[in-house]
């Protein structure tokens, strides 16, 4: 609620003079993001910008550690890929100082199939890929327990890992691997637990399987919202202020909703 509060007075205090900007160096913002949907959904607000007198250069990364030490580097003004829980873990881990700014959608966690098709009489020793980062493997453990498939050691909440599975009555194979290895790995295994974007960059949104996912309204949509996120002392910056106000709009949420049929879900 405090970065939602923060992200309001940006708009409020900032906008006039974002509109405004300076010389055209000033007024370009450079952006890392992951290809699907946040760069997809930064190519909808570019024009917005552009009409605002801001370039938007988005650079695409491909992993989900990078684009925070681009970030803390300054080689990029703003990122947007990540959730809060990511963020929190990696300021702790790396000691940087990154801001979560503006909340922009969520990607349901679900279940795809890969050599199976149903989690129906799921057969003993069958395989579940799941993504190894910090957070998003507790995550996808945590969606397996919700579905009944297997149990966790109680309060470890998003630092649970697969070492702790307590009850496993299929004798499910978990393999953690590299998030954007688990569609292609979908061949390989019997099902992945794939987050949204690396579902749609990979194409095999197709391959989810019903009922098999967080929900719009789970406690999940808000912990795991997508941020906008920025350096500390970046906050009240003209180019973050015009990309807040420009990704606020009907266009920019009618935009999510047709393009990722519940797949991706706006949440502001």
């Amino acid at each position: 609620m405090k970065k939602i509060i923060l992200a309001t007075a940006i708009i409020l205090g900032l906008s006039i003079f974002a509109a405004c900007g300076g010389d055209s160096g000033e007024n370009v913002i450079n952006i890392g993001a992951t290809a699907s949907p946040h760069a997809e959904v930064l190519e909808q607000v570019r024009p917005i910008l552009e009409e605002n007198g801001f370039t938007l250069n988005i650079v695409i990364f491909d992993d989900f550690i990078t684009p925070n030490i681009a970030l803390d580097a300054g080689d990029i003004d703003i990122n947007y890929f990540q959730h809060v829980p990511f963020l929190n873990n990696f300021n702790e881990n790396h000691g940087t100082d990154l801001v979560p700014i503006f909340g922009v959608h969520f990607e349901p966690l679900r279940v795809y199939a890969g050599r199976l098709d149903s989690l129906e009489n799921i057969p003993n020793g069958a395989t579940i890929a799941i993504p190894d980062d910090p957070t998003n493997e507790a995550r996808a453990l945590q969606l397996l327990e919700y579905l009944g498939l297997i149990g966790l050691t109680p309060g470890l909440g998003l630092s649970a890992t697969a070492s702790d599975i307590t009850f496993n009555p299929h004798n499910l194979d978990i393999q953690p691997l590299d998030a954007p290895m688990l569609p292609p790995s979908l061949p390989d295994v019997d099902f992945a637990v794939i987050n949204g974007n690396f579902a749609l960059a990979g194409g095999v949104i197709d391959r989810a399987i019903d009922n098999a996912g967080e929900a719009p309204d789970s406690p999940a949509a808000l912990q795991f919202t997508n941020y906008i996120v920025t350096r500390a002392g970046n906050e009240y910056s003209p180019g973050l202020a015009a990309l807040i106000e420009a990704l606020d709009t009907q266009t920019i949420r009618d935009f999510i909703y047709n393009e990722y049929l519940g797949r991706v879900i706006p949440t502001f």
